[in-house]
């Protein structure tokens, strides 16, 4: 690996925006279970499973989060991502959410997304622990997710060539 030119210890945290801190908060620790700490009265730092970050900002004018740019949330099984997704479904109206897509197999792994009442994506898939890590306990880089890889390669089972 070639020398960074920024000598950086850490990456800490990402940002999203909410219109509304208070529902946002409520819709983090009760639907999807994440640990929050208030940092002020429009800001929010969420969490869970480590101690990696999430800044929620309060911006009542913010815009539709792209899909691209969602955050992951990790599962270990197919049937909890299912399972996840049938939740979502049925109590959409009472948490607000705007969209929930289906399943597929894409990017080395099962999962779908759904669209929270801030117009932020979020993407529910199966993982191991440590979710990605994987790909960096490698050793270098890895072509289409390990698909066509020796069984195991990918923890995820994942087959499916995308990329040539």
């Amino acid at each position: 690996m070639t020398e960074p030119v920024l000598k950086l210890n850490y990456l800490s945290h990402g940002t999203l925006e909410s219109y509304d801190i208070d529902k946002s908060r409520k819709f983090y620790e009760e639907f999807l279970g994440l640990e929050v700490v208030q940092t002020s009265p429009r800001s929010l730092k969420i969490r869970l499973g480590g101690t990696n970050t999430i800044a929620t900002v309060l911006n009542p004018k913010k815009e539709l989060m792209p899909v691209l740019n969602h955050n992951g949330l990790d599962v270990a099984t197919r049937e909890e991502v299912d399972r996840a997704r049938a939740i979502c479904v049925e109590q959409q109206d009472k948490w607000g959410i705007k969209a929930v897509t289906r399943t597929s197999d894409q990017h080395g792994t099962y999962s779908f997304y759904l669209r929270d009442l801030d117009d932020n994506w979020w993407e529910i898939l199966t993982n191991p622990t440590d979710g990605y890590a994987w790909m960096f306990a490698k050793g270098g880089d890895i072509d289409n997710w390990g698909a066509g890889e020796k069984a195991g390669f990918n923890p995820n089972d994942y087959t499916k060539r995308r990329f040539k």
